[in-house]
């Protein structure tokens, strides 16, 4: 027998709850910053799987989840895959960080939506200035390196980023 798998809703509701009570660098509660990640995977024509990664994104990485509940979460495997690659690891390098993002299907498109909800401006306003300057290189290094630019992705990128448009 199969075991079910977690709805969309449901993981929405796992990643709101393991996150509750965390506030960003702002100050904002957690769950707004997850919330806009999933919604900018969705308008950029992400699959069901990048926003259920989507709002599992930080989870593991920020200690809201283990690794061991992804591992038995009742989830596609590429969900868990795309989590996986945005997870930043310890001492890990950009290029290393990057180039598993780059690897991995579908997680493209999720750390994009990442990036831009972090680097909004109005998001970035709210910070003291050493720490914008500071975030502000940090999302340009890491789009540079994930060639993301301000423009209309290549048909190749995009077709890696979503790969359901392929």
């Amino acid at each position: 027998m199969t075991t079910p798998r977690l709805t969309l809703a449901e993981v929405e509701a796992i990643a709101r709850e393991a996150h509750a009570g965390q506030t960003d660098k702002a100050g904002r509660p957690y769950a707004e910053h997850l919330a806009a990640v999933a919604d900018g995977v969705r308008a950029r024509g992400g699959s069901e799987e990048q926003i259920a990664a989507a709002w599992l994104h930080d989870a593991v990485e920020d200690g809201a989840l283990s690794r061991r509940w992804l591992d038995g979460a009742a989830l596609p495997q590429p969900v868990k895959d795309m989590v996986l690659a945005v997870t930043k690891q310890d001492g890990e390098d950009l290029p290393a960080y990057t180039a598993r993002i780059l690897a991995t299907p579908g997680a493209l498109l999720v750390k994009e939506s990442d990036l831009a909800h972090n680097a909004d401006p109005a998001r970035l306003a709210v910070l003291e200035a050493a720490t914008r300057t500071r975030l502000t290189a940090k999302y340009a290094q890491v789009r540079e390196l994930l060639s993301l630019t301000d423009g209309e992705p290549p048909v190749e990128r995009r077709n890696q980023a979503n790969p359901s448009s392929r």
